[in-house]
């Protein structure tokens, strides 16, 4: 007998082959991650965000006043949205994430550059994401010698030959430091409580299928609802330990500031978990093991991280992209934890990010349990 046969080893090769194709969840997610990370890597991931939403407040209507905000918009990195008169509901429009600047134009701006007062403009930026803010401040401050030159001319050219005649002025809002890790630490709330909740759900009841254990819950007078319940509580209380662990680093070794409820963070933090377990349940009821659950945990996770708002800014990307960011529970949970931790935010405020998380919830749990009485029948 020979050592080694070329028709052996083919026969192995044609076994594997059948054996993968009969497989077929795990042959397309070897195949559809690879396509989804070149897509959302390839097009919409992008660190220079523009056409950022900005509100104006001026009570001057003037040329010089509208020549700034025109050299604003020629930059690229500011999308006008709405001028208005009233400087408390534009900084209304930061608070919710309406807006990522608010522009303050002092009455009477034209006079006074006229008179050589030097006036000075108000850019307000919300600086929870200090990536997202930071080229197009700059982008402003560039424009400060050049925005009036063209309006500058005639007997007005003198103002031209010294020191800009207006200065402008930057808040950065909720992180005057412009700490990332201000904006990372939080967001790790949602990332770690997503991967987590996702997969434990998924792989425990998988792992009841693959030991039979299941056939015997079937049996047992608990009803669908009630086994999806048993299921989850568990893990809620286990969210709520890493949560205490991450909370704990965040507070006493980076510093990062509770500006609002701390029961209200509670209680978004339960509806988020709840989302993403019923998502794990949703998966462990189409994996027919562990591998697949995991890859299908991967599946989700992938999007979540890179689609949310969390690594890279989520008004750097694309509007398919963000239509996309803006079905994941994570997209929203995010903006919910900056928005208590940072801003201070309440119930009110936090309802247009609250209302498609809750949706996303309700949604996926009746997903699963239609999945798991399929199961049952």
């Amino acid at each position: 007998m020979s050592l080694f046969s070329w028709r052996r080893a083919w026969a192995i090769v044609t076994k594997e082959f059948h054996q993968m194709m009969r497989d077929r969840l795990t042959f397309g997610m070897a195949i559809g991650v690879p396509i989804l990370q070149l897509v959302l890597f390839g097009y919409a991931i992008n660190t220079d965000p523009k056409g950022l939403p900005t509100a104006v407040v001026s009570t001057d209507s003037s040329a010089l006043s509208q020549s700034f905000v025109s050299a604003m918009e020629n930059t690229g990195y500011f999308h006008i949205q709405q001028v208005m008169t009233n400087e408390q509901e534009a900084n209304k429009m930061v608070e919710r994430g309406e807006v990522q600047f608010m522009v303050v134009i002092p009455p009477h701006f034209n006079k006074s550059v006229i008179r050589g007062d030097k006036p000075a403009i108000l850019l307000s930026a919300d600086a929870t994401d200090p990536s997202a803010s930071a080229n197009a401040i700059a982008a402003v401050l560039a424009i400060i010698p050049q925005a009036l030159s063209h309006d500058l001319v005639g007997p007005l050219a003198r103002l031209n030959a010294s020191d800009p005649p207006y200065e402008v002025r930057v808040q950065r809002r909720y992180n005057p430091e412009g700490l990332s890790r201000y904006n990372v630490v939080p967001g790790l709330v949602g990332t770690i409580l997503t991967m987590t909740m996702v997969m434990l759900t998924s792989l425990a009841m998988t792992r009841e299928v693959e030991r039979g254990t299941m056939e015997n819950l079937l049996a047992t007078p608990v009803k669908p609802l009630e086994v999806m319940v048993g299921k989850i509580l568990p893990y809620i209380f286990l969210g709520y330990v890493q949560l205490g662990i991450v909370l704990i680093a965040a507070f006493m070794l980076f510093e990062v500031p509770m500006m609002g409820s701390f029961s209200l963070l509670m209680a978004m933090i339960g509806v988020f978990m709840v989302a993403n377990l019923s998502v794990g349940f949703t998966f462990s009821t189409i994996a027919k093991n562990q591998l697949q659950a995991m890859q299908m945990t991967f599946f989700f996770f992938l999007p979540s991280m890179l689609l949310s708002g969390f690594m890279f800014p989520f008004r750097a990307m694309p509007l398919w992209a963000q239509w996309l960011g803006e079905i994941l529970p994570l997209t929203h949970f995010l903006r919910i934890v900056r928005g208590i931790l940072l801003k201070g935010n309440v119930l009110t405020e936090l309802w247009p990010e609250l209302w498609p998380l809750t949706l996303f919830l309700f949604l996926s749990g009746l997903v699963a349990l239609r999945r798991y009485r399929q199961t049952i029948d």
